[in-house]
């Protein structure tokens, strides 16, 4: 892909997802979009063997933007970083298109694996800020996983996924848009279940209340 090209696809993966943006030449200014430019470059080195090279420009570039992408990963088109301070992309990471992740997320290993150690993310998937994904698992496409989860198994596709560990709160099978974005309104089964007991509850609270009172 020729350098125009690239930055042609950017602004638009930015403009559509980001409506903070006012101007083309704001992308310049995203650490986003200078992050994943090196790690292209970076990346092409890994592949040739070039290991030291392309780990001082991955690393040159996490210092100046705080993304932090190994130059092993394998990272499909569209991919953006929106607020990306703290973000860690791990060696052996496969992205597919049009993925979107949020600040703080880490795409990493438990420390336990050997070969592929880190998450294989679908086709239009949103990480949340702050979530953890780790070990060497899919995450299916279309899915979503909820700010501060931690992901430590399979997610099936078009899967909601929330809490510590992630959970699998919502599955339909049926497509979402390609940009979902929403990340406040998820299920949240702690409060439903709250809710569940504070009723049955108080259903046992009337009962008491009225054998009392026949008696």
């Amino acid at each position: 892909m020729s350098f125009f090209k690239y930055i042609r696809e950017e602004i638009a993966v930015i403009k559509d997802r980001d409506p903070a943006i006012k101007s083309n030449l704001e992308v310049f200014l995203y650490p986003s979009f200078r992050a994943i430019l090196k790690y292209r470059k970076a990346h092409k080195l890994y592949k040739k063997g070039h290991y030291f090279l392309a780990r001082l420009i991955s690393q040159r570039a996490a210092r100046k933007t705080g993304i932090e992408i190994h130059p092993g990963a394998t990272i499909g088109k569209g991919l953006f970083i929106d607020h990306g301070h703290g973000v860690v992309i791990g060696e052996t990471a496969i992205i597919g298109d049009n993925v979107t992740l949020y600040q703080g997320v880490t795409l990493g290993g438990t420390g336990k694996e050997k070969g592929k150690r880190h998450p294989t993310v679908g086709d239009n998937v949103m990480i949340s800020a702050g979530a953890k994904v780790l070990g060497s698992f899919t995450i299916g496409e279309n899915s979503k996983i909820g700010a501060g989860s931690v992901v430590l198994e399979e997610v099936p596709p078009n899967s909601t996924v929330v809490g510590v560990p992630g959970r699998v709160v919502k599955q339909d099978n049926v497509k979402i848009p390609r940009i979902d974005l929403d990340q406040v309104h998820l299920p949240d089964p702690i409060k439903n279940d709250i809710e569940m007991l504070k009723k049955e509850n108080e259903e046992l609270r009337e009962l008491i209340k009225n054998y009392i009172g026949g008696n």
